[in-house]
């Protein structure tokens, strides 16, 4: 029987505990292995254990001090496109205004 690759494993961990590409990055930084976090699945009688994800976070934020943002950071093309489209908003609700008047 071969071996499972590392890469396969991980992925199979971020499935089934369903981890975010930076959960999976934390849990390595914090030494854990794929099999840790599977084994930490909480099953349907464990109620009062947190989601792996969670109880990963937690971890990294009692020995690092920090918590890691699971939210991309915006370009400034995004932050131009978004700036442009909300004042295209507003300016469309500004002018629906004056037809239902």
């Amino acid at each position: 029987m071969a071996k499972k690759k590392n890469a396969d494993v991980w992925a199979e961990a971020k499935k089934r505990c369903i981890l975010k590409a930076v959960d999976i990055q934390v849990a390595r930084e914090l030494g854990m292995s794929p099999k840790s976090l599977i084994k930490s699945i909480p099953s349907k009688s464990q109620q009062w254990k947190a989601p792996v994800k969670v109880w990963v976070g937690k971890l990294y934020e009692d020995k690092f001090g920090r918590v890691i943002d699971n939210k991309p950071a915006l370009t400034e093309d995004k932050r131009e496109k978004q700036w442009t489209l909300l004042q295209r908003l507003r300016i469309f609700q500004m002018r629906s205004c004056r037809f239902n008047e």
